[in-house]
C-alpha cells in the first residue's frame, strides 16, 4: 500500500515533472490555471502519493469564489491538478488520494468543491455536472466538464454564479 502524505514545498518539481507528463506544457494555458495564478494552494489539502521517496500521484486543492448575481460570494475549493503516473493509471490510486483529500476538506468545514473533468471518472467519489448546472467558468471551458461536489448537504443546492478568483496574492 502507497502513502498518502501530505506534499511538501520539496516536492514543487516534482508534482511539476509528473503534471507536464500527464497533461503536456500546455497545460498553463487552461483557464482553471487562471484562477490560480498568484494564489498559494490550500496547504493542509494538497497530498501526494509515495511509494519509499517516489513521488506517484499528487492532487491539489486551491480557494475560489462563486459570485453571485446578487453580489454574494461563496468560497468553494477548486479541485486540481491531480495526476497519475501512467503506470499506475486505472488501479485507484486517484480516486483513493481524491477520497482522502475531500473527507479532510469535510472536515476541515469546507462545504463545496468544483472542478473541470470527465464526469463519469469524477462521479465516483461524488461529483457531478447537475451540482454545477448553475455555474459558470471564465474563459474557454467546456461547461460540459465543470463538476461540483458539496461536503455539505445543499451547499450547492440553487447556486448560481460566476468561478473567479480569489484577490489576495500568494505570500
Amino acid at each position: 500500500m502507497f502513502d498518502i502524505l501530505q506534499q511538501k514545498p520539496n516536492d514543487i518539481l516534482s508534482i511539476g515533472d509528473l503534471l507536464d507528463e500527464s497533461f503536456g506544457k500546455d497545460r498553463l494555458e487552461k483557464t482553471a490555471y487562471r484562477l490560480r495564478d498568484n494564489i498559494n494552494p490550500v496547504a493542509e489539502l494538497c497530498f501526494v502519493l509515495r511509494d519509499g521517496g517516489q513521488l506517484l500521484a499528487s492532487l491539489q486543492f486551491w480557494p475560489v469564489l462563486i459570485k453571485q448575481a446578487q453580489g454574494a460570494e461563496l468560497e468553494a475549493l477548486l479541485l486540481g491538478p491531480i495526476a497519475v503516473q501512467e503506470k499506475l493509471q486505472g488501479q485507484g490510486h486517484g480516486i483513493r488520494l481524491m477520497q482522502h483529500a475531500l473527507e479532510k476538506a469535510r472536515k476541515l468545514g469546507h462545504k463545496r468543491v468544483i472542478l473541470v473533468g470527465d464526469e463519469a471518472y469524477y462521479k465516483r467519489v461524488g461529483f457531478s455536472r447537475a451540482l454545477a448546472q448553475g455555474l459558470t467558468m471564465p474563459g474557454p471551458v467546456d461547461q460540459n466538464r465543470l463538476l461540483g461536489h458539496e461536503l455539505v448537504p445543499g451547499a450547492l443546492k440553487n447556486i448560481k454564479g460566476r468561478i473567479s478568483r480569489i484577490t489576495r496574492s500568494a505570500e
